[in-house]
C-alpha cells in the first residue's frame, strides 16, 4: 500500500495546482492560457508525462488488488459448510458454474446464488466451468479441495498460467476432463507439466498464443498422454458442450448449401 500512497502524492500536484477538477484542468491547457504562457498541450504533456506515468502505475495496482480479492479463499464457508459448498461460492462469485453430483448446472443470476447450494455441502463437485474468470495461482486452492472433480475448463482464462498448471497434478486421481483453450500466459513449460494427470481423456490446448509451435506441441502432449485425447493446433471444438450451448452453437452455424 505504501506505492499506492506514493503514487497518489505524485499525481496530486496535477489537480491542486491551482485548478478545480476537470474544468480547471481543461483551462490550464487552453490554447489562450498556453499562448500566454508560451507553452503548448505537447509542452504540458511532456512537463508532467512523470505524473501521468504515476497515475498508469496507481491504476494498474488496483486492477491487481481487484484480481486477488477475487481469488480469496473463503476460509469461513469452508470451516461451516466444507469444502464443496465453498469452492462452488467461490466459482459461482465470479460468474462461473459448477455441477454438484447428480445435480443440474448452478450458475448465478440476477437474483444472487441459489439457496440451495447451502444444502449441498456433502455432495461431491464433479464438473467446474470457470471459463474467463479471473481465477489465479492463488485462487485455485478453491478447485484443488474439489477431490472428485471430473471436468474442469479454464477456456480464455487471462490469469491462468504455467504455474497454475503445476498445481493440478492434486487433481490426478479424478480429472478427466481439462480445457485450457485461449489461456494467453500458457506455454510448453506448463503443458510439461500435465504429465501427471494420466486419468485424463480429453484436452484442449487449441488457440494458446504463447505457444510458439502448436502442431509439434501437440503430437508430444499426445506421446506424454497416450490414452487422452488432445485437441490442439486443428481442434475447433473444446470440451463436451452442454446441451444448452449446443442449441446456441447450432443456432449460429451456417446452414450447409
Amino acid at each position: 500500500m505504501a506505492a499506492s500512497g506514493a503514487s497518489l502524492r505524485l499525481v496530486a500536484p496535477v489537480w491542486n495546482r491551482g485548478t478545480s477538477g476537470i474544468r480547471g484542468l481543461s483551462r490550464s491547457v487552453d490554447p489562450e492560457g498556453s499562448q500566454r504562457k508560451g507553452r503548448t498541450l505537447l509542452q504540458f504533456l511532456a512537463d508532467h508525462f512523470y505524473d501521468v506515468e504515476a497515475v498508469r502505475e496507481y491504476l494498474l495496482q488496483k486492477q491487481v488488488l481487484k484480481v486477488l480479492r477475487k481469488n480469496r479463499s473463503f476460509t469461513y464457508i469452508k470451516e461451516r459448510y466444507g469444502p464443496y459448498v465453498a469452492g462452488a461460492y467461490f466459482i459461482l462469485k465470479q460468474g462461473g458454474a459448477v455441477k454438484f453430483q447428480d445435480k443440474e448446472w448452478m450458475r448465478p443470476n440476477g437474483r444472487g446464488l441459489s439457496g440451495e447450494l447451502w444444502k449441498l455441502w456433502e455432495v461431491p463437485i464433479e464438473a467446474v466451468d470457470a471459463s474467463g474468470c479471473a481465477i489465479n495461482y492463488q485462487g485455485l486452492d478453491n478447485v484443488l479441495a474439489l477431490k472428485e472433480l471430473q471436468s474442469l475448463s479454464l477456456q480464455c482464462c487471462p490469469h491462468v498460467d504455467d504455474w497454475c498448471l503445476s498445481r493440478l497434478h492434486q487433481l490426478a486421481n479424478s480429472l478427466q476432463e481439462l480445457s485450457l483453450a485461449g489461456c494467453p500466459r500458457i506455454s510448453e513449460r506448463g503443458l510439461a507439466c500435465l504429465h501427471h494427470l494420466q486419468n485424463l481423456r480429453r484436452l484442449d490446448i487449441s488457440h494458446l498464443p504463447a505457444v510458439s509451435n502448436p502442431g509439434l506441441t501437440q503430437i508430444l502432449v499426445e506421446e506424454m498422454l497416450p490414452y487422452c485425447e488432445v485437441l490442439g493446433a486443428d481442434g475447433a471444438q473444446g470440451l463436451k458442450l452442454r446441451p444448452e450451448e449446443q442449441s446456441r452453437h447450432t443456432a449460429r452455424s451456417p446452414v450447409p448449401a
